[in-house]
């Protein structure tokens, strides 16, 4: 009993050393756009801000502040822009509860079934159906990455009352993004199967991506070069790179390495916009960097 009420206590510390943490990374920031100028010396105070709470790296959502300080002060992410997705964050902490609430626990649970589900390297249409029921009860996710999208897909495949075999394996392609199966040779049966399946998660699958007279905006980092080589690039070809996202945007670009902003249960800043924007009517379209360059 003791030894409970240690760790209990230990734990509501951590929660609150995290908390402030937290008020203090949100005052930095606050004080660093105070005057639209986001100076070298100042994101170095953001580095010891990281370097003073690394103790709480393996604590939502801590990873993603400490990645995205490293991207920035390496120049992989602009300035401004990681002011302002860290802001977000730090917003996300204190009002979505994201990280803290039932939602969470629901999306762990989900990728839990994910991972049942895979476990024998099969997906039969009990497991399909089952899965069906379990999303259509668990509707409060609805706004939350990855339950929108595979609600999506598996609405589709029940909805005629008959499973195809590709249908099938594209849901295994999509759930496998989730899962990580310690038995090598299910994982190889699974890989095998869906080879030639094409997922990329919330990015158009294999998408026709026309430049000119278009506006791209690009968020995180990029694995095939840098932001500049991109958007020249992009201007070559007739479009228009710009810096935020807004109705008149016709792509996002999703960089490969994943956002430092980017969980499996929060989307980044910029992402979230624009599937607010997509959900509004707007034809924007998230393409992944890979096919963006494919395509120039």
């Amino acid at each position: 009993m003791a030894n409970f009420e240690i760790t209990e206590q230990q734990t509501v510390t951590v929660k609150a050393r995290a908390d402030k943490a937290i008020n203090s990374l949100k005052g930095i920031l606050l004080g660093i756009i105070s005057d639209d100028k986001i100076e070298s010396y100042e994101m170095k105070e953001l580095q010891l801000w990281a370097n003073e709470h690394h103790y709480l790296v393996n604590r939502n959502p801590f990873r993603e502040f400490m990645l995205l300080i490293d991207n920035t002060v390496s120049n992989d992410i602009p300035r401004k822009e990681a002011i302002e997705d860290l802001y977000w964050l730090c917003q996300k902490y204190e009002h979505d509860s994201i990280y803290y609430s039932g939602v969470t626990s629901d999306l762990q649970l989900l990728q839990g079934i994910f991972h049942g589900i895979l476990s024998d390297g099969d997906l039969n249409d009990t497991e399909i159906i089952k899965l069906h029921e379990w999303l259509s009860e668990n509707e409060h996710l609805n706004s939350y990455y990855p339950y929108d999208e595979i609600r999506s897909l598996v609405l589709s495949i029940v909805s005629d009352r008959k499973i195809e075999e590709e249908e099938r394996l594209v849901l295994m392609a999509f759930i496998n993004q989730f899962v990580e199966l310690s038995n090598n040779d299910v994982k190889a049966t699974i890989d095998k199967a869906t080879a030639d399946i094409n997922i990329s998660g919330i990015c158009a699958v294999d998408p026709e991506i026309i430049f000119e007279n278009k506006t791209f905006c690009v968020t995180g980092i990029l694995s095939r070069g840098t932001r500049t080589e991109l958007q020249n690039a992009i201007k070559e070809k007739g479009g228009t790179p710009v810096n935020s996202i807004s109705k008149k945007t016709d792509y996002l670009i999703i960089g490969d390495t994943s956002n430092a902003c980017w969980s499996y249960a929060c989307y980044g800043r910029k992402v979230e916009k624009a599937l607010d924007l997509r959900k509004s009517g707007h034809t924007i379209v998230l393409v992944h960097e890979f096919d963006v360059f494919d395509a120039i």
